[in-house]
């Protein structure tokens, strides 16, 4: 019988045909399952909330290091606190009397615009400054003017950033996106208070301005690239005016919201005197200058840092009541600078006044989220500001009477013992009391209030969230941001912290 492997086609003789491999079934086992979709950590943050958030960190990092190169400027020039009070006293008195335009303006023209036009210009005017004061040839009357430049320009910008930054997430995100917003912002204010403290030392305050000239045109370029919704359209008839009555009527039916912007505005007019005018004066004459005083600084960005990680954890129910005792930690520096202590133990303070800062502020912007309309809510941020620094002018402006009659300590005992009095009397009213966080809507169903929250933010809490369609906290002040929360602070341009708003504070500018 001849051999099978002679007859097959294709194969020799000698060399049989090879036999098919049967195919094996994988063992069970061994087969790959599909992994479930993991969601990446910031797949809720939309496109324009990671520039504003960038921007915001860019400009930052020069702002942090602006005010005290501007206060030791003015040192060295033969001031005193007399004139860092003047100085700052026109910033903030140009901010009081364009914030309501600003608001206005913000709510009727595309945010990102206001936001870049307005960095652009703070950036000009700090380019000036920084060329004057490298020259040599700066005087008072032209420091003064370009502080109040500078103050034009926060009042439009801040609003804006303020409506930008809330637009940029839905409620269900708020608390993680504005403590990390904040946590970002006041990351680079360590760095650029402790920078600018020893650029100051080193090379001069000429070259620390020239530098947060440089952080605010990167920042506008960055803010060019955000896609803002829209404004909503308007019929014709009503202008600004109406406008503005429109947002007076949203903030006065709130009691806890104007109760608070009053009680702010009291405590930001001692915060300005204690740490934009007394507590330079301490630096230069205590504590060795400028370089100590931007490590202290370094030390409250530090505490805003450890903030914002709390409270992207916790999520305090009562917002303002948690918010309030947060603002107590404000007293602190003052404190401890009128009592002589030690470097360490006023960073400590800092420190502590800057997690204090932080709770306050992510929960002001939670609040403000949920309670206002997105519709008006620039113009009621206006009104927030416009309450929030009315009185910081009288305060710097009374700092250096107080000093000469008090002393210098005794002017910093006053700020602290203001500063706690108003915030253990905002507890009287109810509201601030009780206001609690909106509970989160279920999948599917409609967002319910919790407890003590008012049906008037009903509208803000049903709104769609913008971010899909590229809505976007200073901080860079300050965000924004109460910048991230307690600008104008000289070393918390926002707001970080920011009045009581969020605003990011890369316009809040000496």
């Amino acid at each position: 019988m001849p051999n099978r492997a002679t007859t097959t086609v294709g194969c020799t003789p000698n060399h049989p045909a090879p036999h098919p491999r049967p195919r094996l079934r994988p063992r069970a086992h061994l087969r790959r399952r599909p992994r479930p979709c993991r969601p990446r950590a910031l797949d809720w943050a939309g496109r324009d909330y990671l520039i504003q958030t960038g921007a915001t960190v860019v400009g930052g990092l020069g702002n942090a290091g602006a005010p005290i190169a501007t206060a030791f400027a003015l040192l060295r020039m033969g001031g005193g606190a007399a004139a860092i009070g003047y100085v700052t006293g026109a910033r903030l008195a140009a901010t009081v009397l364009f914030l309501l335009i600003g608001g206005a303006v913000a709510d009727r023209l595309p945010r990102h615009r206001v936001m870049v036009a307005a960095n652009l210009g703070n950036a000009l005017s700090q380019a000036v400054l920084a060329a004057l004061v490298l020259s040599g040839t700066a005087r008072l009357w032209q420091v003064v003017l370009l502080a109040a430049a500078n103050g034009v320009g926060q009042a439009f910008y801040a609003p804006a950033a303020e409506g930008m930054i809330m637009e940029s997430v839905d409620q269900e995100q708020a608390p993680r996106a504005f403590a990390l917003f904040r946590t970002a912002l006041n990351s680079s204010q360590i760095g650029g208070a402790a920078l600018g403290g020893a650029l100051v030392a080193a090379v001069g305050p000429g070259w620390v301005l020239a530098l947060d000239a440089t952080t605010l045109t990167a920042a506008g370029a960055l803010r060019v690239f955000l896609r803002a919704p829209a404004p909503a359209t308007r019929e014709a008839g009503p202008g600004m005016l109406a406008d503005l009555r429109e947002g007076w009527r949203e903030f006065v039916a709130r009691r806890w919201l104007w109760a608070v912007v009053v009680q702010y505005g009291v405590v930001n007019a001692c915060l300005i005197a204690a740490e934009s005018v007394l507590g330079p004066l301490v630096a230069d004459q205590r504590l060795g200058g400028p370089q100590p005083w931007g490590l202290v600084n370094a030390a409250m960005g530090a505490g805003l840092v450890a903030g914002g990680l709390l409270m992207v954890r916790w999520r305090p129910r009562r917002l303002l009541l948690a918010g309030t005792f947060g603002i107590l930690l404000f007293a602190a520096p003052a404190a401890s600078l009128a009592a002589g202590a030690s470097l360490t133990v006023i960073g400590c303070a800092m420190f502590a006044s800057g997690v204090g800062g932080t709770v306050y502020g992510v929960c002001w912007m939670i609040a403000l989220q949920q309670e206002i309309p997105a519709a008006s809510f620039s113009r009621v941020a206006a009104y927030d500001w416009c309450g929030s620094v009315a009185l910081a002018p009288v305060g710097t402006a009374a700092a250096a009477p107080l000093a000469g009659g008090l002393g210098l300590n005794g002017a910093l005992w006053a700020c602290a013992g203001g500063m706690t009095l108003l915030s253990l009397l905002v507890l009287a009213v109810p509201e601030v009391r009780s206001l609690a966080r909106a509970t989160p809507a279920p999948v599917g169903g409609s967002r319910r209030a919790a407890p003590g929250t008012e049906s008037a933010g009903a509208a803000v809490r049903d709104r769609p969230s913008t971010r899909n369609s590229g809505g976007a906290a200073s901080t860079d002040s300050t965000a924004p941001a109460r910048n991230g929360a307690r600008s104008p602070a000289p070393w918390a341009s926002t707001p970080a912290a920011a009045a009581p708003s969020a605003a990011p504070a890369d316009a809040t500018i000496w």
